[in-house]
């Protein structure tokens, strides 16, 4: 099996282009941070992100979703993130690894669970704002940068997806990943 991780600065356009990965066949692995910000939201913490269970309640759901996704059968998988991603936000936050973080780190860091090339998105040159996106563009490029020397870090290879539309950025992404 081939797990590729798609990342991004929030409103890179990774969900669009998620989706047309899943239209085409592939088996899709859904973000965590977004679901966790939108289920607190809706529970009364205005900005969950500033609260200190934050981090391990992504990298909880993240290892939820990647453990049921991988029992599937399918040849070829695209996750929305990775648990790698969740360092570069407690990075970008201030935070510390928590503990749970750092297993989860390990458990997957040097080992051959996810292809070592990441496909990061650059991008758009704007934000559109919503509930769980209240970063400004500034804020949002330096974010892609912690993304990039984050999965460096960790020892994965980084292939930029220019933005473009949704289905020239698949296109690209599908040629590289030699699928």
């Amino acid at each position: 099996m081939k797990r590729f991780i798609l990342t991004g600065t929030p409103g890179a356009g990774k969900t669009a282009v998620l989706r047309q990965l899943e239209l085409d066949g592939f088996s899709v692995v859904e973000e965590a941070a977004t679901d966790v910000i939108a289920l607190w939201q809706a529970c009364g913490i205005a900005e969950p992100w500033m609260e200190a269970q934050f981090i391990d309640a992504v990298v909880q759901l993240q290892a939820q979703r990647t453990r049921r996704e991988a029992q599937l059968p399918d040849a070829v998988q695209f996750h929305d993130r990775s648990v790698v991603c969740t360092a570069a936000l407690a990075k970008f936050l201030g935070r510390p690894h928590t503990p749970m973080l750092e297993t989860a780190l390990k458990q997957i860091v040097g080992k051959p669970f996810f292809e070592k090339r990441v496909f990061l998105l650059r991008n758009l040159g704007f934000v559109t704002p919503s509930e769980a996106r209240r970063i400004s563009l500034k804020e949002a490029l330096r974010f892609e940068e912690i993304h990039e020397e984050t999965y460096r870090q960790f020892g994965f290879g980084i292939h930029w997806i220019e933005p473009g539309t949704v289905l020239e950025r698949t296109k690209a992404i599908k040629r590289e990943a030699g699928i």
